[in-house]
């Protein structure tokens, strides 16, 4: 385990508050990040990522449940945290100092400055012209830069990241993701990463959790969860007919001589022969694998419903 599992979250919960003001935040939360891996950890406000990301870093205590950072329980072994870079609720720095010299102070502090390394991932995050500006005058996106920066200063094993586009236009976004997926490809580091920008992380991530009301509701590989929500898309005539022997089955809507079928792809088969076999003739078949954030959107959707 220790050499192929970066994070183990076993059975980890969190409630603050007492008695009638108690507000269970986290509840059992179980998954495990392969070494190597960009791992997406979604959710809307107020999910529980970031209480969930606090108690890996141990800036908070789980009020239940083990975490372990490979192989070694945070609470009992804080050494292995030096193994583990972040940036946790926005980066936070010295306004009076230019952003070389916060980096410089936080590696002094550290005991691992090198002016080298610190130069190269100020040209890695994009901020190598402005490194020797004062921190007082950057903006939300420029901090998140820097912040990404410090993250990184010891040579971290283990980089968790939330919500680190927060603040970047467009094209800071896209060498957001790219920079990650570099750590991961290039440097052989693991990345855990939550954020709200569904689209980024699908193009990002290699597997995802959802949380939603503090429990994980879905966890799987990025193309595995997609590809069992996918959408076929058919030319049948006559479409009435081919919705009316669908529908028991299969979610099933209308479109002109068209019909759209949530299914996954292992259906076409069965999906063509029910069609063929009631006299309906099909033209052609398209599958149209869903986006993380129809999907993100679906599930969290059917959890308000149960609840």
């Amino acid at each position: 385990m220790h050499n192929t599992i970066a994070i183990r979250l076993e059975n980890m919960s969190k409630t603050f508050g007492h008695r009638k003001n108690r507000v269970r935040a986290v509840r059992n939360v179980t998954l495990e990040v392969q070494v190597g891996q960009v791992y997406g950890f979604l959710g809307p406000n107020g999910a529980g990522k970031s209480t969930t990301i606090r108690m890996i870093m141990n800036l908070i205590r789980p009020s239940a449940g083990e975490i372990y950072v490979y192989g070694r329980h945070v609470q009992k072994d804080h050494a292995v945290l030096r193994r583990v870079g972040a940036l946790v609720e926005g980066a936070a720095f010295y306004h009076f100092l230019t952003g070389r010299k916060n980096l410089e102070v936080l590696a002094r502090t550290g005991g691992y400055f090198d002016a080298a390394r610190s130069q190269d991932l100020l040209e890695q995050v994009g901020m190598a012209d402005r490194a020797d500006r004062l921190v007082k005058g950057y903006s939300t996106g420029m901090k998140q830069r820097l912040g990404l920066a410090a993250a990184l200063l010891h040579d971290p094993d283990l980089v968790i990241l939330d919500e680190p586009t927060n603040g970047l236009d467009p094209a800071g976004i896209q060498e957001m993701r790219t920079f990650i997926r570099d750590l991961a490809q290039k440097q052989g580091k693991t990345v855990f990463l939550s954020s709200h920008l569904l689209g980024e992380v699908e193009q990002v991530c290699d597997r995802v959790a959802i949380i939603n009301h503090g429990e994980v509701i879905r966890e799987g590989k990025v193309a595995d969860l997609l590809a069992a929500q996918s959408q076929l898309l058919l030319e049948v005539e006559p479409a009435v007919q081919a919705t009316a022997v669908l529908a028991p089955r299969w979610s099933v809507a209308a479109h002109g001589k068209s019909i759209s079928v949530l299914a996954g792809r292992q259906d076409t088969p069965a999906i063509v022969q029910m069609l063929v076999a009631n006299d309906v003739a099909v033209y052609e078949v398209r599958s149209q694998r869903q986006s993380l954030e129809q999907f993100f959107l679906e599930v969290t959707a059917k959890q308000e419903i149960r609840e």
